[in-house]
């Protein structure tokens, strides 16, 4: 790496974590603070309690910050050596915009491919204790009135074994209705079983007026019966069952397209979890498109105040997450492509920031 990319590298690192600090500490201070407080007056939560739910909330908030933090990073370095005349002294070196933007954006992608892994692995997981403990240590929410689009995997040796669908599940009446059951063996399916309900009886679940489709290697339907009681494959209680399940922020991405895939084999509608699935990544891809517009609008001479610059940052974050409320419901509601609708922000963005690039390359 050459010292110049490490020179501009560094004047990136202090406005990116003083960027983190400060948006993390905004989210925390308007949003989950007081949810926080609420629980300790209203359900006079436990000390212990509040500060796990801190700690699990805190992966959400950090990862949504990396982008706007890459936004004002970038701008601010810009914005300082601009107004200090080092740009200009850089440029009569022999380099180009383009070649003094590179470090910055090579950074971007990083904390972008950074921020895809960390909300893969780490989000999830956190998003899921925390909803755990909301619902069973300060609620005491055991018994789930209606859940809606139920999954249950039964995975043996790394393999999907059986796989349950039900499009709702009243767990107080231990009862599910319309379920779907998938058998496969050795990852090929072989059996379908379909009933109206199925009712937790005597320590099983009991399917009543349904069929079992057997099917052939190739997919094809070889035999089918009807049936009007027979017992559902299903080994999980009632409460185990409501336990498991997941909604879209505590799944990773690979729970998210199964999930999908169950929803569709079903007919119902997946654009909901299409939006989130392709979302994981072009959010956290928003940390790029933010540096490709902030590096050229720091070159601006009026952008030398650091008090100006944020308010900048703070403007272009809005127009960002207005337009992906926006894009969001669209997709969610099917009225765009749910692809096209996770990515058109940042297309948006993009746009913009060549745009801006180009600009202040002449």
């Amino acid at each position: 790496m050459r010292i110049l990319d490490k020179y501009i590298l560094k004047e990136m690192l202090g406005p990116f974590l003083f960027g983190v600090a400060a948006f993390s500490s905004l989210f925390i201070g308007t949003n989950i603070l007081f949810t926080l407080t609420k629980f300790i007056t209203q359900q006079g939560a436990a000390t212990i309690t509040i500060a796990k739910l801190f700690f699990y909330s805190l992966p959400r908030v950090i990862v949504v910050t990396f982008p706007m933090a890459m936004l004002l990073a970038s701008l601010l370095a810009f914005s300082r050596l601009s107004g200090n005349s080092e740009i200009t002294a850089m440029r009569s070196g022999g380099q180009s915009f383009y070649r003094l933007a590179v470090p910055v954006f090579i950074a971007a992608f990083m904390v972008s491919a950074v921020a895809v892994v960390f909300n893969e692995t780490v989000v999830p997981a956190s998003h899921s204790a925390y909803t755990q403990i909301v619902r069973y240590e300060i609620e005491k929410n055991t018994q789930s009135v209606e859940q809606k689009n139920i999954v249950i995997k039964e995975i043996k040796q790394g393999e999907m074994e059986r796989l349950t669908y039900a499009q709702n599940f009243i767990q107080d009446a231990n009862v599910m209705n319309k379920v779907a059951v998938q058998e496969f063996q050795e990852g090929q399916l072989v059996r379908v079983q379909n009933a109206e309900k199925a009712v937790w009886e005597n320590g099983h679940w009991k399917m009543y007026d349904g069929t079992i489709t057997n099917l052939t290697p190739d997919g094809k339907v070889e035999r089918t019966i009807n049936f009007a009681e027979e017992i559902l494959p299903v080994e999980k209680n009632p409460e185990s069952i409501a336990r498991e399940q997941k909604d879209e922020n505590d799944m990773t991405m690979r729970e998210l397209r199964q999930h999908i895939a169950v929803l569709k084999r079903e007919y119902v509608s997946a654009e909901f979890y299409e939006v989130e699935l392709y979302q994981r990544v072009a959010i956290p891809m928003a940390s790029f498109v933010f540096a490709m517009i902030g590096t050229p609008l720091g070159l601006a001479p009026h952008r030398s105040s650091s008090s100006i610059g944020l308010g900048l940052s703070i403007i272009i974050i809005f127009i960002y997450y207005i337009l992906l409320t926006i894009t969001t419901a669209l997709g969610q509601g099917g009225a765009v492509p749910p692809l096209l609708a996770a990515w058109m922000p940042n297309i948006i963005g993009v746009i913009a920031g060549i745009y801006l690039v180009y600009r202040a390359s002449r």
